[in-house]
């Protein structure tokens, strides 16, 4: 069953990213990470995101299509990455994203499977 880890991350987890004095540790967990899922066989799919005023939403009123930059909404938490495993159930993917440096992980189960 293919499940996707949706990793969501703070401002500060955004900055780390370019900050010279955490940029290597926050790199270097991730890093374990990711080495450890992908040496496991169960990754599909995965990518790390820029931090979200990189991005451009996309949304509808009233038969308008709108265009604005930087995120839907400002919360707390935007998704910074994603990673689609294939694991035999959902207690397995929990166990995966347990083990996730982020600040908080969804696991989500896909509609349909991802062919590797």
């Amino acid at each position: 069953m293919n499940y996707t880890l949706l990793m969501y991350e703070t401002t500060e987890d955004f900055a780390k990213r370019t900050d010279p004095i955490h940029k290597e540790a926050y790199a270097a967990s991730w890093a374990h990470y990711v080495t450890a899922l992908r040496d496991s066989g169960i990754v599909v799919s995965s990518a790390g995101l820029q931090s979200p005023e990189n991005g451009t939403t996309l949304s509808r009123r009233g038969g308008e299509l709108l265009v604005q930059d930087g995120p839907i909404t400002e919360t707390k938490e935007q998704i910074g990455g994603l990673i689609i495993i294939d694991v035999p159930d959902l207690d397995i993917a929990l166990k995966w994203a347990a083990r996730c440096p982020g600040s908080s992980v969804e696991v989500r189960p896909n509609l349909h499977p991802t062919s590797k």
